[in-house]
Parts: structure tokens; C-alpha cells; sequence
């Protein structure tokens, strides 16, 4: 009746024999108890101890002189910890006729090297591997009950973990991690899920998202088929998938006869989706601690920049009024969008050529899609050569609409040479849609320049796809890192999944075997494909001294990714961390790339309301977990997915990986480290500036 410290390993001789059918168990000692090691053997390896629909482990054995206290019945709880995957803490409540009996079985240091026969296989081999290749999880084969309520509500509202206005939502006790198969307790906050570690409390990263990371989630009930050696079937498990928008599959195991999903289930609904746009968390936590200036100004400031002037600072008077209109000897600060009357999607001040009025700027822009006209977004110094952004031009069907205004506008772009006498520069026009996809944009007013009615102008096109299959290429390049990563959604990694035996990551010979997979995505097509674009552009500035105007569809999308690298390539000032702020300001933010409807956020409507997106009907556009390819039947209920079927697409993480492959080609380049991109690929620092 006193608590126990067991060595698991002295346990494996045992083991041995029970599972090789030895007809009788001999007792070591009175430290070991037959019940004992059938009950452990259970836990262990979900052996055939297993007898009733209960997951109550029976057993029998020959009474002995001077042993009143034969268990009849026992009841196993398993508690995991922040421990070695070896160890395990195991609760036994042991109900016997006379008398009643308590034994806790505590956790221990790592062991002594084992010795003897059968004593040098890790602990893994006969627990977690066997296990997994069973298709049964310790989880799986007990029977939970209610925690004490000492460990209850109210016991995490203090923890250190929490930020500033983060408020506890709903807890879950018990859950268990299935990418690791690590048990704690799982909180949804009004800001993010924060999964922490049983006893511990420290907080695992990979069970930790966002709320705004969050795609989708889903209730599902796994049916798992029993294993041979099992008289009876497992219980259904009841999972939790949560898909994020940051290639993470991560999926929640519940204890069966519990609420508690629901009630996670229900305040994710609820936190992620609130009613007013005022309840996000962005505007809970108050205004920043963090002193910034107005982000027109920073934007003024980096023209200023480009034109030769950093000496002049930006101010609110300046902005107020309008005296920020500075000029050089080609380029000048047009004021004509102050009020955004002219584009809502373009900043309130952009850089044109200084020929042009602002008469014509206006006449120009109806000729281009949603009136996104052609600006200058970087100039090189001393040459003149710009790289100037646009939507697309509205020729119609027939390619035969034309614009005066906006010919003499893009003609404005190719300035006379540097120290050529009257030559005037080149003129590139990077359509970056595949050929057939622009002509087939005609069929809706829209399509590309013909090279006859531009000045000194070459059309060329990079071939680089739309939104929508970027998405897909998402969707499945997240299916191939969940399927063959270390840390995967059925919990278990690449290495079990192609018939290894050892606990632990990929291996060579499973990941070459899969590399097709990896090729079918189609990701890093994409990526090098925006890469080979982007260099292509800064090529021809550089070496060429040319201007290149660059437009897709709307100019939102595969414009922005094109021209901030082709920045970032050309001026080194982008590769420190305030250039970099500034690059991604000025050509994401201030050019209008509509974050929110690419990461799947709510639309907004005037009342201050979310106009709640509905899931799409379409199987594609979201991956299938390998925890619905497990033997058995699943059944899913799904939440509304949090973005549209046509809007959401991984646009600026697709950019941030390009940057990340300029950062391993040239590491030094850089003012900043990888660490740094990916902190900025969730969304929520960027909803903080489109708000602001």
C-alpha cells in the first residue's frame, strides 16, 4: 500500500514470457506481484490483458499462503509528462474484497544500462512501435476518468505564458497531442489554442496556433479495428483537427464520455469568428506599448528616399497639407489619391513620371483594371531606370482598345540614357500570367499591351499561375510535410509509416522513396518560377539600365511578389530590418495586397459585423489528413472553413519562402536571419497594420 518506485526494465524478462504464452508466471520476489506485472504489461503494450468492453484489465492467479490482498479488478489511468519517452507515470486504483489498496507507480531517473537477457531492446520497442504498427495508442486502451477538480477552472487565468489581455477561454484536461502522442492540457484563449504539458505546464509549440493561423477544424470520430490479439474492439477516438494556414496538421485527442470537445469546439467558433470586429484580440490588448510613426509618413519617407532626399522627414503637417509633393529631374510625388477618390486599393501618394500631370493620371487610370494605373515602386539612382507596377489593360476581346493616356504614361518610363545624347531607354512590360491565361482575361475586358503601341517597348510573360493554384499546390505540399514529417497527425513518423521499426524521424531511404511526392505539389515550381521572374527583372535594370512596368491580373498578387523581390535583389538598403519593414509596407501594404482575404480572414461589413465566409463544397482545396487514412472509419463534422473558396491562397508565405531561398543562396547579405521570416508568416502582425 506504499508508493513504488518500478524499474520498467526489470520488468521486460516478464514480459517476454507472458507474451510467448508461459503457461505460469513465477514471482521474483514480494516486491512483484503478478497483478502487478500483468496489469504494467497492459498499459505497456495494450496486450491481450485487455478482456471486457470496459477496458478493465481481469486476471486470476493461485492464492498464496499469506496473501489477503488479491486484486480482483483493476482500473489504470495513464498520466503522461514532460519526461522521457521512456517513462511513464501510472495511477492504479485497486479494488480487492478486504482490504483496499492504493499503488502509484512514480517516475524515474533514466535507468541503470540494462543487463541479461532481453534487457538491451529499448523500452520504445515494446511501447510506442509496437503500438503505432497496431494501430492502438496507450490513449486508446484505457479507460479515463475525471481528473480531481483541485486541478480545475480558474487554475490557469496566472499563468506566465499569457500576454497582455489574454484571457482563458475554455480548458481541456487530459488531451493528448497525437503528432507526438504527449498528453497535457489543452486552453483556448481568446487570442490562440495553447497546449500545455501535463505537470510541467510548459507550453509545446507545435500544439500552440494562433487563432488566426487557423484554416479549419474539425470534430472527427475514428473507428479503429481491433488488433488480432484483442477479444475486444477499441473504442472510437475522438479527435479534434485543427488545419493551419502554416502547413501544421494538428490533431487533439479527447477523453471518450466527456464534454470537453464540444466545449473547445464551440469557444474556437466562437473566438475565432466573434461577432463584432471590435472583440478580435488586436483590439482587446489596447494600443501598442510600442512607440511608431504614422505609416504615411514612413511611406513619404522611403519616396524621399528614392528621390534623393532623405534628408527631409515626413511630418503630419506635411501630410495635412500637402506639401510632401517633392520632385527630382524625372520623377515627382503625386497627391491625386489623397482621399483614395482615385484607387481605393493604391496609397494615398505615389511616384510618377514628372511629365505627366495629374489630368492625365486621372484619364489613364480608367484604362486599367480597378484603376490600379501605372506607378513607379523603385527607381535606381543615378540611371533613371524604374520598375514601375500596374494592373492590366483593359484591350477587350479583341485586343484593338486603346489609351493615349496611358501610352504617353508608360512611354514617360523610358527616360533618356545617362550620357547618351537623345537615346532613350528600353521598356520592358513583365505580364507575369501565363500567354493563354491573358488572352483568355480578354474574353472579360481585360488582356495585355501589344509592343506595336508602346514606345520602344517588349512584352514578355512569365507564365507564373494564378491564386487558386497556388492554393492547391499548398494544399498538397502541407499533405506531403504532414505525411512524411517527424511530427505528423496520426502520430507517427515516416520511418513507422514505411515499415521501420524505431521511433524517430524520417530516414533516407523514406524520404527518397517519396521525393516524387514533394515534386507533385508543384511548390517549388512556383517558387522558382516567381524567383527566375523576379531575377529576370532586376537583371534587365541592372545590366541594361531598362525599365520593366509589371502587372498581372489586378497587380495585387503576383505583381507585388515580383517587384519587392526584384527590390530587394537591386538595393541592399531591403535587406536590413528597417528596409525590409519598409519593402513590405510600401509594396504590400500600401499597394493594397488584400491580406485579409488571403489568409482567410472574416470580411468586414460597414456595420462593424463579420460577414462569415462559407466553407467550400470542394474536397481539393483541403488536404486529407492521414488520420482519415488509418484502418478504420471516420466520421467528421467540420467548422465553417475560415476563408472564401476563391480568395484564400498562400500569397505572402510564398514570397517570404522565396525571400528564405535568396537568404541559403546569400546568407550575408542579409541584416536579418530566417527566424525572422518566420515570425512574420502568420497573419496577425499584418492585420495589426492594415488596421493601424
Amino acid at each position: 500500500s506504499e508508493d513504488r518506485t518500478v524499474d520498467l526494465y526489470e520488468l521486460l524478462d516478464v514480459l517476454e514470457k507472458l507474451f510467448a504464452g508461459a503457461s505460469e508466471l513465477k514471482q521474483d520476489s514480494d516486491h512483484w506481484p503478478v497483478a502487478t506485472l500483468v496489469g504494467l504489461a497492459g498499459v505497456l503494450c495494450g496486450s491481450n490483458c485487455v478482456s471486457d468492453s470496459a477496458n478493465k484489465i481481469k486476471y486470476k492467479r493461485k492464492k498464496r499462503k499469506n496473501d489477503n490482498a488479491v486484486p480482483k479488478l483493476c482500473r489504470i489511468k495513464l498520466l503522461c509528462g514532460e519526461t522521457n519517452p521512456s517513462f511513464c507515470s501510472v495511477d492504479r486504483q485497486v479494488k480487492v474484497s478486504s482490504p483496499s489498496l492504493s499503488l502509484r507507480f512514480s517516475l524515474m531517473p533514466p535507468p541503470r544500462p540494462p543487463s541479461g537477457r532481453g534487457r538491451g531492446r529499448p523500452l520504445r520497442d515494446y511501447s510506442e512501435s509496437e503500438k503505432m504498427m497496431d494501430g492502438s495508442g496507450s490513449w486508446d486502451t484505457l479507460e479515463w476518468t475525471k481528473l480531481d477538480s483541485a486541478s480545475g477552472s480558474g487554475s490557469f487565468s496566472n499563468l506566465s505564458c499569457l500576454l497582455e489581455s489574454e484571457r482563458v477561454v475554455v480548458e481541456g484536461y487530459g488531451v493528448v497531442l497525437i503528432n507526438t502522442d504527449e498528453a497535457g492540457t489543452l486552453l483556448v484563449t481568446n487570442f490562440r489554442i495553447l497546449f500545455l504539458s501535463e505537470g510541467t505546464r510548459k507550453v509545446i509549440p507545435l500544439g500552440t496556433i494562433p487563432l488566426a493561423t487557423i484554416e479549419k477544424f474539425n470534430k472527427m470520430v475514428l473507428k479503429v479495428q481491433s488488433s488480432p490479439r484483442q477479444s475486444d474492439k477499441n473504442p472510437p477516438r475522438r479527435l479534434l483537427q485543427v488545419t493551419g494556414k502554416d502547413m501544421r496538421i494538428i490533431v487533439y485527442g479527447f477523453r471518450p464520455r466527456t464534454k470537453q470537445r464540444r466545449s473547445v469546439f464551440d469557444a474556437l467558433l466562437k473566438c475565432s469568428k466573434p461577432e463584432r470586429v471590435w472583440d478580435l484580440y488586436t483590439f482587446a490588448c489596447g494600443p501598442s506599448k510600442f512607440g511608431n510613426a504614422n505609416p504615411k509618413e514612413r511611406l513619404l519617407n522611403e519616396y524621399f528616399r528614392l528621390l534623393g532626399k532623405s534628408s527631409v522627414r515626413a511630418s503630419v503637417d506635411m501630410i495635412e497639407d500637402g506639401s510632401f509633393t517633392l520632385s527630382n529631374e524625372l520623377w515627382r510625388i503625386s497627391d491625386l489619391n489623397s482621399n483614395y477618390n482615385l484607387c481605393q486599393t493604391y496609397p494615398f501618394a505615389f511616384m510618377v513620371p514628372k511629365s505627366i500631370s495629374d489630368e492625365e493620371l486621372l484619364q489613364a487610370s480608367s484604362f486599367r483594371a480597378r484603376c490600379r494605373l501605372p506607378v513607379i515602386t523603385w527607381c535606381q539612382p543615378g540611371s533613371g531606370a524604374v520598375i514601375a507596377r500596374s494592373s492590366q489593360p483593359l484591350v477587350g476581346l479583341m485586343m484593338n482598345m486603346r489609351s493615349n493616356f496611358d501610352e504617353k504614361l508608360v512611354a514617360a518610363f523610358c527616360s533618356q540614357l545617362a550620357g547618351a545624347k537623345g537615346e532613350r531607354r528600353k521598356l520592358y512590360i513583365a505580364d507575369a500570367r501565363p500567354r493563354k491565361n491573358a488572352l483568355a482575361n480578354g474574353a472579360m475586358g481585360g488582356g495585355s499591351e501589344s509592343s506595336s503601341n508602346y514606345f520602344q517597348s517588349e512584352i514578355v510573360f512569365f507564365g507564373i499561375d494564378n491564386i487558386h493554384a497556388m492554393r492547391e499546390s499548398f494544399s498538397r505540399l502541407r499533405d506531403y510535410l504532414d505525411m512524411h514529417g517527424t511530427t505528423s497527425s496520426d502520430g507517427r513518423s515516416s520511418f513507422l509509416r514505411h515499415g521501420g521499426w524505431t521511433w524517430g524521424g524520417g530516414n533516407l531511404s523514406s524520404m527518397s522513396a517519396s521525393v516524387s511526392l514533394l515534386g507533385d505539389s508543384g511548390w517549388l515550381i512556383h517558387i522558382q518560377s516567381v524567383l527566375a521572374g523576379a531575377a529576370w527583372i532586376a537583371a534587365r535594370v541592372a545590366m541594361e539600365s531598362a525599365s520593366v512596368l509589371v502587372h498581372c491580373s489586378d497587380g495585387w498578387d503576383r505583381t507585388t511578389q515580383l517587384v519587392s523581390l526584384a527590390c530587394l535583389l537591386l538595393d541592399p538598403y531591403y535587406r536590413t530590418f528597417a528596409g525590409f519593414q519598409a519593402l513590405v509596407e510600401k509594396d504590400w501594404l500600401a499597394f493594397g495586397h488584400p491580406f485579409s482575404d488571403r489568409v482567410g480572414m472574416p470580411n468586414i461589413s460597414g456595420s462593424g459585423n463579420f460577414d462569415l465566409p462559407r466553407q467550400s463544397s470542394s474536397a481539393g482545396s483541403f488536404p486529407s489528413s492521414p488520420v482519415r487514412q488509418s484502418s478504420g472509419a471516420a466520421a467528421s463534422q467540420s467548422s465553417n472553413s475560415s476563408h472564401g473558396h476563391n480568395n484564400y491562397s498562400p500569397i505572402f508565405m510564398q514570397w517570404i519562402d522565396s525571400v528564405s531561398q535568396l537568404m541559403r543562396m546569400y546568407p550575408c547579405a542579409f541584416e536579418f536571419s530566417p527566424v525572422c521570416m518566420k515570425a512574420n508568416t502568420f497573419p496577425d502582425y499584418f492585420m495589426v497594420k492594415f488596421f493601424q
